[in-house]
């Protein structure tokens, strides 16, 4: 598994209500919640991130409510991975749940610029950016599993049929 893209790079303490604002939670769909992924932080992320692309943020990203919406707003937007130097424990969860890669990599995350080109080998655990090459903890096969179902719910249900 690999995700390759231009960073979309955030700081710290990214919140769910900043990553998808409280006012457009009345709709759980995916499309319509990407619409309005992280406007209140970057008015303009909508109109510049393309399918592929990876968003990078400081320590404790998605911390605040404990709501899926804020993951699946990112993935529904094209982000196809998450660095970040660390993450709030229920968003972490949430982002595997529904099937959205997310790393951990101070290092990292603190060395990419916006607008680099990224990219992630989940499996073999390496981040490369600009000649440099990260280590980050490898995707065991079951959480590729769920990440290559798109969520927990749909690799469960593969594995009943």
């Amino acid at each position: 598994m690999k995700a390759k893209g231009i960073v979309h790079k955030y700081g710290d303490n990214v919140d769910t209500d900043v990553i998808i604002p409280a006012r457009h939670l009345n709709t759980t769909d995916p499309n319509e919640l990407a619409k309005h992924c992280m406007e209140d932080i970057d008015t303009a992320f909508i109109t510049r991130v393309q399918a592929g692309d990876i968003m990078v943020a400081g320590k404790n990203f998605g911390c605040g409510s404990s709501r899926e919406h804020a993951p699946i707003a990112i993935k529904a937007s094209g982000i196809s991975c998450v660095i970040a130097e660390s993450f709030a424990r229920i968003f972490y969860r949430n982002a595997i749940n529904i099937g959205l890669p997310i790393v951990e990599n101070a290092a990292a995350a603190k060395a990419i610029a916006n607008g680099e080109t990224v990219e992630v080998d989940f499996t073999q655990g390496k981040v490369y950016v600009d000649g440099q090459t990260y280590e980050v903890a490898p995707f065991p096969p079951f959480l590729q599993n769920i990440i290559t179902a798109g969520g927990l719910l749909p690799a469960i249900q593969n594995t009943s049929d």
